[in-house]
């Protein structure tokens, strides 16, 4: 066998399985019970406070199924974790885990539940 053919399954392989890692949802730990009613409260309140106590927009945009459509989960991950500097989105990070950052964006997503 050629060399660069085999070069080239290997490249092939790896490339292969980037693109199924990457197009996985990485695995997300549900908050329990409590707490889960805790980032509820949470986003009601402290984000409510900003974007709206509907979350329909206010000083900050919409955060609603549609608003949220067309937006890569990474990224609003990364803005609840990171706040959006020069403006009044704060960092939650700290306050809050990267799995449970993600929780809220599905949850945000997919239509924010009332409590």
């Amino acid at each position: 066998m050629d060399y660069r053919i085999g070069r080239f399954r290997v490249l092939a392989a790896v490339l292969a399985g980037m693109v199924s890692c990457a197009a996985a949802p990485a695995a997300l730990a549900a908050p329990d019970d409590e707490r889960g009613r805790s980032l509820v409260r949470l986003v009601r309140q402290d984000c409510g406070a900003c974007h709206g106590m509907l979350l329909t927009g206010g000083l900050g945009p919409a955060l609603s199924p549609d608003a949220l459509r067309d937006r890569p989960r990474e990224a609003l991950v990364a803005t609840v974790l990171g706040g959006r500097p020069g403006t009044p989105m704060p960092p939650w990070r700290g306050l809050l885990t990267e799995d449970e950052a993600g929780w809220i964006v599905d949850r945000l997503q997919a239509g924010f539940p009332e409590r």
